[in-house]
């Protein structure tokens, strides 16, 4: 295939979790297709496999990676905190593979969006620090979805954010208070050194932050714009913008 004609390439970072009795690494159908219709881009499963892969490698033969959401928490330890009483989902593969890769993806320059888990991951990457239970914090509303509902209403528009004029979010979208989806329960507590604040809802929580001397885009959002990618301005928005960063980069390598 010519390089005219091949796709960017995008890392998509998987879960590692118990399928029977065996474990597997895998990411959900959303992520991938959003990557494929709303970034225009070729996704490619990246496997929670910390001394297994060469990250530095890798790297070299990627133009992009997608940190995903989950349905695991990152253990609290890496951010110098206890777990709070309760069961809590957690995949330590992935919190080992992604807070390594992280920094690197950042110091390689390489055009990087991060979902959810993914935005919190870049977070704590960082140094920075999260909310274990956002709606137990004073002031803080409940951010998280009803299990019980159809998916489509979890995934549903629920809030609005106030967009921080002068960054990522502001170039590509013109509404500075878009409606998101909300589906966590965690959230940034302290935010990560070099990171700047792109999007707040209306109790404060930060809803969206960028790599601020990054020189590729590098933006992480805590909803999921991956959902129903292309009927919704915004989510699509973030995905073009990604895709053009991948796109640049593929015709530099």
């Amino acid at each position: 295939m010519s390089n005219k004609a091949a796709l960017p390439l995008v890392a998509v970072t998987a879960d590692r979790a118990l399928n029977g009795v065996h474990q597997s690494h895998s990411a959900g159908e959303k992520y991938l297709t959003a990557v494929s219709v709303g970034a225009g881009c070729m996704p490619m499963i990246l496997p929670a496999l910390k001394d297994e892969i060469s990250i530095a490698s890798l790297l070299e033969r990627v133009d992009g990676v997608l940190l995903t959401g989950g349905y695991s928490n990152i253990e609290p330890h890496h951010y110098g905190q206890q777990a709070v009483p309760g069961e809590e989902a957690r995949d330590a593969e992935r919190d080992r593979f992604n807070l390594t890769l992280i920094p690197q993806i950042i110091a390689a320059g390489i055009p990087v969006l991060g979902i959810c888990r993914g935005f919190q991951e870049l977070n704590v990457a960082m140094g920075g620090s999260l909310h274990q239970r956002v709606h137990e914090v004073d002031g803080m509303l409940d951010h998280r979805e009803d299990k019980t509902t159809p998916t489509s209403v979890q995934y549903g528009l629920a809030h609005e954010i106030t967009v921080q004029s002068g960054g990522i979010l502001a170039a590509i979208h013109s509404d500075p208070k878009p409606m998101i989806n909300s589906v966590h329960g965690q959230g940034i507590d302290r935010l990560g050194e070099g990171l700047t604040v792109e999007a707040v809802a209306n109790d404060g929580l930060i809803e969206a932050i960028s790599v601020t001397d990054a020189p590729e885009f590098a933006l992480a959002v805590q909803w999921h714009p991956e959902w129903q990618v292309r009927d919704n301005a915004l989510y699509l928005a973030i995905f073009n913008a990604f895709g053009d960063a991948c796109r640049q980069r593929l015709r530099r390598r």
